[in-house]
């Protein structure tokens, strides 16, 4: 019998969030219907014990994909999440799109990366004093647009290259992203309620994402994975501190050696002057 990836609590604190509440019969994509534990009052019940095996199969993806170094782009715009993905991937540093994705971002990113650049150029400018230089209708000019930037690419700035990994909240608001990561190759997390099709994804996880505590429970257990793996790498690769007094030992011997090493080649010297001499008498 094959053991199962999850326990009681975990269905209990889906449960507690709302999880398991879909979508209406007429909305109900024909796809996720094997996701349905019943249909109560026309409305679809997701099976907790399939999401929460979901749930962990997801994170231990993640688990691995933060030890191998490998960058994640979190991409939430709804209402319910945006803000939270906001806070909770700035808090973390991770980057993370949450008013709109841009098309192109994934399959021309080099031309939009320029964007983020622009962006980061306006704003050094502004910090140094450069905008002084210019009249006060400029600067104002020049102000909006650094809002319109930070607002499309202010959780993406310090990414420079494309993501080894998507996690999307809703696919079908997101379906422009998915299409994009599928054509670049980029393995798909994705939160997929009763609405759409879980098969396009990669790695789904079928729960409610209309509600926010629905939501903001999947995400953060997700992303919380991915968290806790990088800092765990980033302590294995931190170099061990070096207290003051092991350096100043160090020191003192690596002084101690030298003396060392230069009275043993002055006793070596004089016994081979004292072999010479014997020797010619």
């Amino acid at each position: 019998m094959e053991e199962k990836k999850y326990n009681t609590k975990e269905i209990e604190k889906l449960f507690e969030a709302g999880a398991h509440l879909g979508h209406k019969k007429n909305r109900l994509h024909p796809k996720a219907r094997k996701y349905v534990y019943k249909m109560v009052n026309g409305v679809a019940v997701i099976d907790l014990t399939i999401t929460a095996e979901q749930l962990h199969v997801a994170k231990e993806y993640l688990k691995d994909a933060a030890k191998n170094g490998k960058r994640l782009l979190v991409v939430g715009t709804k209402r319910v999440a945006s803000q939270f993905v906001q806070e909770y991937c700035k808090e973390k540093g991770i980057p993370h799109i949450t008013t709109k994705w841009m098309p192109g971002l994934l399959t021309n990113f080099e031309t939009l990366s320029k964007n983020t650049k622009k962006m980061i150029d306006y704003e050094v400018g502004k910090e140094n004093g450069s905008w002084d230089q210019f009249v006060k209708h400029e600067r104002t000019k020049m102000q909006k647009d650094l809002n319109r930037l930070k607002r499309l690419y202010g959780g993406i700035e310090d990414m420079k290259k494309k993501p080894d990994v998507l996690f999307i909240i809703d696919i079908k608001r997101e379906k422009n992203a998915l299409k994009e990561a599928k054509q670049n190759g980029i393995p798909v997390i994705a939160i997929t309620d009763t609405n759409t099709n879980p098969d396009t994804v990669d790695y789904p996880v079928v729960a409610n994402d209309d509600s926010p505590t629905s939501a903001h429970y999947v995400i953060e257990s997700i992303l919380s994975a991915y968290t806790v793996e990088k800092s765990e790498e980033a302590k294995a690769t931190k170099p061990k501190e070096v207290k003051k007094e092991e350096v100043v030992k160090t020191e003192e011997a690596k002084v101690e050696t030298k003396e060392e090493v230069k009275e043993e080649k002055k006793v070596k010297k004089v016994a081979k002057k004292t072999v010479k001499k014997e020797t010619k008498e």
